[in-house]
Parts: C-alpha cells; sequence; structure tokens
C-alpha cells in the first residue's frame, strides 16, 4: 500500500538525507490559492538547496505515498478530501482520488517508510473546551506512536496550550525548544510555556537515538520559533482567536473543519498577514529539519 517515489527510492538506496512533509498545508485547506503553491514552491527549494531530498506524503489513487511527482503535487494543490491517521485504511479501500495527509497520517506514512524526520508547520493539539467536546488532534497521539523526529512552530496558537503541553507529557512525547526555551505558538514566538532547549542538531539527534535506545517506540517533538521579522503581534492575534471561538461555537463548527476555520478568518482579519506568517515559519522549519537530516 505505500508508493515510495523513484527520487526518495534512491535517497534511501544511496543514504542521502530525507526530509518528510505532509501536504493538507499545501491544498486549499491549508493556505489559500496561489499562497498554497508559493508555500510548496519555496519550501521545496529550501530543502534542495540543503543538498537534501523533500519527501511529500499524500494519498494518491488509493496509494499511500511518499515523495511527489511534479503532476501530483499540482493535483495535491486544489485536493479538498483531508486525511488524517483515522482516515487512511478508508482512503486506500476507497481508492481515493487525491486525498491530503495532515501531521498524524504524514508521520504514520514516514515511519512505515523507515524515515526518521519530519517536517511540518504547526502540529494540532487540544482544542479549547476540551473537557467538554473531547476534541483533541490526533496529531499528539501519533507522536507518542511513531519513533520520528517532528520539526514544527509549536502547536496552532488557537489551541488550548498548557492542555497540548499536559497531554504531551502524559503521553511521554520530549517536547524541545530549538535555542528557546519556552513553548512556540505558531504566529507568535513565545507562549510562556516552559520547555527544555536544545542548541544544536547533535543534541536532537542524541535524544532520538536515546528514545530508540530505551526501546520506546514514540516520536521526539522539536519546536521552533517562527522568524522574529516575521511574528504578528500577540495581543491582536489573540483578540482574533476569542472572538473566532466565539464564532465557531455559534456556528457549531467542531472537529477537523475547526483549523481551516480560523486560519481563513485570521488571513481575512490580518489584511493577508498571517499569510506570509504562515510561510516563513514553513520554510524556516523546513532549513532546522535540513540541518538535522544531514547530520543523521
Amino acid at each position: 500500500m505505500l508508493d515510495i517515489s523513484d527520487e526518495v527510492a534512491t535517497a534511501k538506496s544511496e543514504s542521502m538525507p530525507i526530509v518528510c512533509l505532509e501536504s493538507t498545508v499545501f491544498s486549499q485547506l491549508g493556505l489559500p490559492s496561489p499562497a498554497n503553491a508559493d508555500a510548496l514552491s519555496r519550501c521545496l527549494a529550501v530543502i534542495r538547496s540543503n543538498g537534501v531530498v523533500p519527501a511529500v506524503t499524500a494519498v494518491i489513487d488509493g496509494k499511500l505515498r511518499l515523495g511527489l511527482s511534479e503532476s501530483e503535487l499540482e493535483r495535491v494543490l486544489y485536493a479538498d478530501e483531508k486525511i488524517s491517521i483515522r482516515d487512511l485504511s478508508t482512503a486506500v479501500a476507497k481508492k481515493c482520488h487525491v486525498g491530503v495527509t495532515t501531521v498524524s497520517a504524514s508521520l504514520a506514512i514516514a515511519n512505515a517508510a523507515g524515515e526518521k524526520v519530519f517536517c511540518t508547520g504547526g502540529i494540532g493539539g487540544v482544542h479549547r473546551g476540551a473537557s467538554e467536546t473531547f476534541d483533541i488532534s490526533a496529531d499528539l497521539y501519533a507522536l507518542s506512536r511513531f519513533n520520528v523526529l517532528c520539526v514544527s512552530a509549536g502547536a496552532k496558537v488557537f489551541l488550548d496550550l498548557p492542555k497540548t503541553i499536559e497531554v504531551l507529557e502524559s503521553l511521554g512525547v520530549p517536547v524541545l525548544g530549538w535555542n528557546t526555551n519556552t513553548f512556540p505558538a505558531f504566529y507568535l514566538r513565545d507562549s510562556d510555556l516552559p520547555i527544555s532547549e536544545v542548541t544544536t542538531a547533535n543534541e536532537v539527534i542524541q535524544v532520538l537515538a536515546a528514545t530508540s535506545s530505551l526501546g520506546l517506540d514514540h516520536g521526539v517533538l522539536l519546536n521552533v520559533p517562527i522568524p522574529e521579522e516575521a511574528a504578528l503581534d500577540s495581543e491582536v492575534i489573540h483578540e482574533l482567536i476569542r472572538s473566532s471561538i466565539i464564532e465557531l461555537e455559534d456556528k457549531g463548527i467542531t472537529g477537523q473543519d475547526v483549523t481551516p476555520f480560523i486560519l481563513e478568518r485570521l488571513a481575512k482579519e490580518t489584511e493577508g498577514a498571517s499569510v506570509p506568517a504562515n510561510m516563513a515559519l514553513l520554510e524556516n522549519n523546513a532549513s532546522v529539519a535540513c540541518t538535522i537530516a544531514k547530520l543523521l
């Protein structure tokens, strides 16, 4: 069921560094067109310029894919079906035409292929009000199941970040900060939540290696703050999130529809400023992921 592209297969056979990527963020479900195409092009360029092979994950014509051709990447841009880890087997059985993979599904695919470095924008987490709704992203559970490094700009800022950290702790997932000792919050560099700081790629690799040596199956979450010049105003963002959550409740929007709704609203209310911020953190995360993949 897992189809690895010729480029990625060659890279694996020649022990070249590989960075796996999700595909949801590059679809219209992640970023509006044409920003999604621009983000994809820029991320792939950053990875290739570092001498690393990019491996985008997706479900294409009923097969789990690691590494996509140009024409398949084009199909990803216009996809409207999002595949979480829960949906992978169904997508294969129903021969899904094109499904973009979330962090959880992408971690599963990377792990199945024996890959160790995965890069995304921001992970999902515990949604506000989860004590009533039990709305907790499958990303957290995937991090606890697959021994893969996930490079991220923290969790999305509209989530319940303290509870997200608490769940990751309960699941035994190491939460590291790349040259920071506080948890980043996607568009914001700092959430005031303390985490363990690492300053070199070698430290990250040692944590990943120690996890494997101990026989633990979980992954490692490496959190990279958005570049300072691209970060958005904290007060503005928190006020927009507060009003967006009220609107979510009024409209009864829940589950997988929450993230695209809030991201779209933030893009609109910030007059598009959130889109370049998103692209800046994606590129930055990809660059850090390359540094680690090359050392591995």
